[in-house]
């Protein structure tokens, strides 16, 4: 049988109510993205370049200001739910527990809520929201550390049907995916659909991703400064006629 087909989802970092560069974890020193594929860091304008590159599905999206608990992007993911009607918003809200989940779900009816481990207060939400076929897990790794509820990243049967890694370490950087970690996830829950995020740095890295039977990757430098093009996108979508859809 030939690898699964992998699928990229481009990354819109929010802060301040434009797109922000991100880089290795501090959030702090995220400035306005500067990109060949937008004339402005404003988040309209961001997806509409990324969507010159590929017709994309999925987009994510991380509220920084939410996730800092100083603000909110609320009003621009409603825009982009507007203005990119074909296009399912996965976000990360900074939710802590499960009736600020509720909250978010009833708030964004078409968005997917992505549930970032380093913000939980607990396992009560992943438990609460079992049923929701709109909830996605971040597991959230910064160096060889793992943020969030003590034992939930050992603890696969509260997971939902899509997990993110998140390595915060190698995000806009060049050190490659975290196959090794990737790896060991999958071994734990070969029956989830894994997601990496962090450091790919083009076609190459794709392609392992997709030999390793990751189900999709997101991706920011990459796209904005043309390593990843639109066929090399295309290429990795394909599945064999022996892959389940």
């Amino acid at each position: 049988m030939q690898e699964r087909a992998i699928e990229v989802i481009p990354v819109l970092d929010l802060k301040d109510g434009v797109v922000v560069h991100a880089r290795h974890g501090p959030r702090h020193s995220y400035a306005p993205i500067v990109t060949p594929l937008a004339r402005t860091s404003a988040p309209l304008d961001v997806v509409a370049g990324f969507l010159t590159v590929h017709p994309f599905r999925r987009i994510y999206a991380a509220d920084l200001d939410r996730i800092e608990r100083r603000g909110s992007h609320d009003q621009s993911l409603d825009a982009l739910s507007t203005a990119f009607p074909d296009v399912a918003f996965w976000t990360d809200a900074g939710v802590h527990d499960g009736e600020e989940a509720r909250w978010w779900l009833a708030r964004h009816k078409r968005a997917h809520l992505v549930l970032g481990s380093e913000s939980l207060a607990g396992h009560m939400v992943l438990e609460e929201l079992a049923t929701d076929g709109r909830i996605v897990l971040s597991l959230d790794y910064r160096g060889g550390g793992f943020l969030g509820p003590k034992g939930l990243c050992d603890a696969p049967h509260l997971w939902p049907a899509r997990v993110i890694v998140m390595t915060l370490s190698r995000v806009g950087g060049d050190a490659g995916p975290d196959m090794d970690r990737l790896a060991e996830i999958k071994r734990r829950a070969p029956d989830v659909m894994l997601y990496a995020a962090g450091g790919l740095r083009g076609a190459s890295d794709l392609i392992r991703l997709k030999q390793a039977g990751i189900r999709g990757v997101l991706v920011a430098s990459a796209l904005h400064d043309g390593r990843l093009t639109g066929a090399d996108i295309a290429a990795a979508a394909s599945k064999g006629a022996g892959d389940a859809k």
